[in-house]
């Protein structure tokens, strides 16, 4: 499809009045490939929140939905919220999780608390499986990268249609999924954004799925090496025990797992299998959790493991059964069998089928971003080192391709920071920090210059602040400075690290 730029698609648009809208009357809106399914006011404390979950809090705005159809097989549902007062004069995008099939509701509440026109998109279907590719190629790029652009294209002309005017200032903000398709709207569509935060991106998508197997096929290939969660805990607590204190400060969480090297022979049972050893067997599947996974016939490592620290997450991987989104990936994108069995997999020729078949599709691995650099884009991107779905390595290794590519740090600096929270999982929660405002940060850098040389995070418990740390722009790490409370971020300082190896 030929890609229409704003300015045409709003003088396709027939709006009426031109100037400041009134709400329904958005219904009226004519785009290419686009209905306008609903236009509707929400009064203030009118939308339904999960309890506990700013309950009654929302101000008034006017609601649009949309169903957008760029081929004859797509049916992409968006909807655009705009305040109906106090409008900062910007927008914010919101990422979607897992296959992606529905509207992301509840952080739109809060963007537009920010004061934020606010879009987001259920990419093309509806529910959590990839079974919906199964024979719908057209829909797999809908979910890859188009619905994403197209609603960016859409929300931007309501936003003029009902302002008069379109936003100054235009933001995407996405963890895992969500994550990946910041780094997609990079990579690809360079002038829809001006600033990116992108979470946790599971940029890798083919790779992630590939370990993800890799680790079932560890736990469960004959069964002997499965590690009940209930024997966890001990792992977790004999990689504290070991490295701990690596960082200067012994507080539970690990500030660069790479300076770990605990193995997990440590814990082998001395007799019969007990809940605080592990039999020869989970040992060796414990260090291929650890690992990377390795095509047997080259040895060319095909995506990283999981970081020490990351112990109490492993159900994810290493549970009962094997991560569904992996799973449904390979069952209905790469071999279009439903009933295709994790066990199967050839680590040589699957591999490089699915590498084969996605052909940047869903990955967002290109690392030529100077299109979206030299129209002074902005990228954050930050990942939790305990992250236990997906690599944390994943960020640091798409970090340093962009870093080859464009001729080193000097390059990128003031555009690209990647920021790893030590003892974070996945999106959140976790031992370490794992509250942070990036948008702010993101704000300040694209509006008023001011790159983000330190990001202020807070771990809450029962509901209370108990700890700050800086977080430090990779590959710096925070650094006690001997004198303060280590539960106090200015007791810190951002030094580069070492970058050691396991």
């Amino acid at each position: 499809m030929r890609r229409l730029a704003l300015s045409t698609i709003l003088a396709l648009a027939s709006v009426s009045p031109p100037l400041t809208a009134d709400c329904m009357s958005l219904i009226n809106l004519s785009f290419p490939n686009t209905t306008i399914t609903l236009a509707q006011p929400v009064t203030a404390g009118e939308w339904p929140m999960p309890a506990g979950v700013f309950p009654n809090q929302n101000p008034p705005f006017c609601r649009v939905t949309a169903t957008l159809r760029p081929t004859s097989d797509s049916d992409i549902q968006i909807e655009v919220w705009l305040p109906d007062r106090d409008w900062n004069g910007k927008y914010q995008a919101l990422g979607n999780g897992g296959w992606s099939g529905s509207i992301n509701h509840n952080p739109m509440v809060l963007a537009l608390r920010r004061g934020y026109a606010i879009s987001s998109t259920d990419t093309g279907h509806s529910g959590s499986s990839a079974s919906f590719a199964l024979g719908h190629p057209e829909k797999l790029i809908d979910y890859a990268w188009r619905s994403e652009h197209e609603m960016t294209l859409k929300a931007k002309a309501i936003i003029a249609a009902y302002y008069g005017s379109g936003p100054r200032h235009s933001y995407w903000n996405g963890c895992s999924a969500g994550g990946k398709q910041a780094l997609k709207e990079a990579q690809r569509y360079p002038d829809d954004y001006d600033g990116i935060i992108a979470g946790a991106p599971a940029a890798n998508w083919t790779g992630r799925a590939v370990q993800a197997i890799w680790t079932a096929q560890a736990v469960h290939q004959d069964e002997a090496g499965y590690i009940p969660p209930a024997k966890y805990p001990a792992i977790h607590n004999a990689v504290l025990a070991a490295c701990d204190s690596l960082d200067g400060v012994t507080d539970g969480v690990l500030e660069d797992p790479r300076r770990c090297h605990f193995d997990p022979q440590a814990l082998e049972c001395k007799g019969a299998d007990a809940p605080g050893c592990l039999t020869p067997p989970q040992v060796e599947a414990a260090r291929k959790i650890y690992g990377p996974s390795v095509n047997p016939r080259t040895g060319r490592p095909l995506y990283p493991g999981l970081e020490r620290g990351s112990e109490l997450g492993w159900a994810t991987w290493a549970g009962p059964q094997p991560l569904a989104i992996s799973l449904d990936y390979f069952r209905y994108v790469v071999f279009e069998d439903p009933k295709w069995d994790f066990r199967t997999l050839d680590f040589d020729r699957g591999v490089a089928r699915a590498e084969k078949l996605d052909a940047a599709r869903i990955n967002a691995l290109d690392p030529d971003l100077r299109p979206f650099f030299a129209r002074g884009g902005k990228l954050i991107q930050y990942h939790g080192w305990n992250d236990p779905q997906i690599s944390p390595g994943n960020s640091v290794d798409y970090y340093k391709s962009v870093l080859h590519r464009l001729g080193g740090e000097a390059k990128i600096r003031d555009s690209y920071r990647l920021f790893m929270v030590p003892g974070m999982a996945h999106c959140g929660d976790g031992d370490g920090v794992n509250v942070f405002d990036m948008v702010t940060a993101l704000e300040q850098w694209v509006e008023d210059q001011r790159p983000p040389a330190r990001i202020v995070a807070s771990r809450l418990r029962n509901g209370q602040t108990d700890r700050t740390r800086p977080l430090c722009p990779y590959p710096q790490t925070a650094v006690y400075q001997g004198k303060g409370s280590t539960d106090d971020e200015s007791s810190f300082v951002c030094r580069p690290s070492s970058e050691p190896r396991l």
